[in-house]
């Protein structure tokens, strides 16, 4: 009986033990040495203290070791909590803390900031993953597997934390997303389902592990039996390079950010390449330009394309096929319908269900919906939506905070985020429906669109972009095709031509640094 996590790789394992579950960097491990060397780090957390409930914290790069460690941590009884890299010291330092981290899985080469971080006066425990006499708490290296290395904690139950993604909230300050093996398995179900993945299958993995794209990949594919191929951060950075590893490896499934897929359409990218065996092309986060993916469907014409929709709070919710005959002269793509088993609604701002063709906010309903925010009751409170429909326990929803709307053929449409709606001179404008048409626009190949408060309490429009090569675009040309798509009052009165845009980790325009920069740029700073 499949109920938690663990029990996917275990299953994969006696189907097929030779069957390489994860490869990275030219080295592979099989379903069976996964299984092995897991439950091998399991006794090892066990022995330091780790019990059903606990929470280890993940700080490492892309490679087969991160794999060993999230199903390790599981095999424990514990949830992972995976850490950014890249993050500074200080947003690490926070999050071990409000997580209450004891036991960290690293690698040597992330030795000098654990000193940093050590120097902090964090609460730690002991490291796993290599052996130090810098660090004033215990370290141990990777354990051999032994006969009788010990199966899932029998007390685990589906209900029980499996991971903690930590997101920036709206203030700033990171918020702990947790899901249960329950909401997380339920997710690995949808998605093979949805997309036929099957043992023969090559799946991408591009998303750090700390971002929730990654699971889609890593527990969709270990359902499946798949080969998870994780891409490393130096291919990331790197169009051509990307373009070789998708051929190289044979990928039957590529799933990524946007950003990617404009990188990799771009003049040049793909030629030569032989990218036959890609079957399918998923792609979320945030909106994709429709010129942009109108190229790639073009260089790629026997590839289907997803809009996937959800935000880590759901894992996925709804999904979009893309057209073979998708127009340039759309906008915006759907995000589609809901997955079998989920239920959406959209209401207004006193909770009312609206009308089809009205806008509002979406709510979901799902098995993959997560328990709450770790710590945080506060937000916890405003999370859900209760419909009480029967004598007994409400249906439970959790707010997205975006807007949307359905159309008549029953596809829903996405408008931006709830929090990204504004009010300028007494209009109500929501920003990422300008961002949409700024980036239609030919000569424009990325683009963002904020407000930015000014003394006297209006919200005047901005928008930053980069122009592709030779598009002799400026500031009155821009404005003048927004101008016939828009109405006055939703028009950018500073637009910010830049040759890049601040970026976070998972490959998202970083909207608040690049509000920032840009308003010191028109300030003069």
């Amino acid at each position: 009986m499949i109920y938690l996590l663990p029990h996917l790789i275990e299953a994969a394992a006696e189907r097929e033990p030779g069957a390489v579950a994860v490869s990275c960097r030219g080295e592979t491990i099989t379903y069976a040495d996964l299984v092995n060397r897991s439950r091998a780090l399991a006794r090892l957390l066990r022995e330091l203290g780790v019990s059903p409930g606990d929470r280890v914290g993940i700080y490492m790069n892309k490679g087969i070791d991160s794999a060993i460690a999230r199903y390790g941590a599981m095999f424990a009884g514990a949830a992972y909590v995976p850490l950014d890299p890249l993050s500074p010291t200080s947003r690490l330092a926070f999050v071990i803390r409000d997580c209450g981290i004891r036991v960290l899985i690293s690698e040597s080469r992330k030795e000098t900031r654990l000193s940093k971080l050590d120097a902090s006066g964090l609460d730690l425990r002991a490291l796993v993953g290599f052996e130090s006499e810098t660090l004033g708490y215990e370290t141990h290296d990777w354990p051999r597997p032994e006969p009788g290395d010990p199966a899932i904690d029998p007390a685990v139950t589906t209900q029980d934390l499996c991971y903690i993604l930590y997101t920036s909230g709206s203030t700033g300050v990171p918020k702990g997303i947790m899901h249960t093996h329950s909401s997380a398995l339920a997710w690995a179900e949808v998605t093979t389902a949805t997309y036929g993945m099957g043992p023969s299958d090559a799946i991408s993995n591009y998303a750090p592990l700390h971002f929730d794209l990654s699971t889609l990949d890593f527990f969709g594919g270990a359902r499946a039996g798949s080969k998870v191929v994780m891409i490393p951060e130096e291919h990331m950075k790197m169009p051509v390079s990307l373009a070789s590893l998708i051929e190289q490896e044979r990928l039957t499934q590529f799933y990524t950010v946007p950003l990617a897929l404009i990188q990799l359409g771009g003049e040049g990218v793909l030629e030569g390449r032989d990218l036959s065996s890609l079957r399918r092309v998923l792609f979320g986060g945030e909106p994709m330009p429709i010129k942009h993916l109108r190229r790639l469907m073009d260089l790629l014409p026997d590839t289907s394309f997803y809009n996937v929709y959800g935000p880590t709070e759901t894992n996925g919710c709804t999904h979009y096929e893309v057209p073979a005959d998708l127009s340039i002269e759309d906008e915006a793509l759907p995000i589609g319908r809901p997955y079998p088993n989920v239920e959406t609604m959209i209401v207004d701002g006193q909770d009312r269900e609206v009308e089809p063709g009205q806008s509002g906010e979406l709510l979901v309903r799902a098995p993959t919906m997560m328990s709450g925010y770790w710590g945080r009751p506060d937000l916890n409170e405003g999370a859900f939506f209760y419909r009480r429909r029967h004598a007994g326990l409400p249906d439970v929803f959790e707010r997205t905070g975006d807007l949307a709307h359905v159309d008549a053929e029953g596809l829903i449409h996405f408008h931006g985020r709830k929090d990204r709606q504004i009010k300028t001179r007494g209009y109500r404008v929501e920003l990422d429906e300008v961002e949409a048409v700024l980036v239609s626009q030919p000569g424009v190949a990325e683009g963002a669109v904020f407000a930015a408060g000014d003394a006297d309490g209006s919200m005047p429009i901005m928008a930053a972009v980069i122009l592709a090569e030779d598009a002799g675009l400026g500031f009155d040309s821009i404005v003048a095709f927004m101008g016939e798509r828009l109405p006055p009052d939703a028009l950018p009165t500073i637009i910010d031509i830049r040759d890049d845009f601040p970026r976070t980790t998972t490959g998202k325009i970083d909207r608040r640094r690049l509000a920032e920069s840009s308003v010191t740029n028109q300030d003069g700073g």
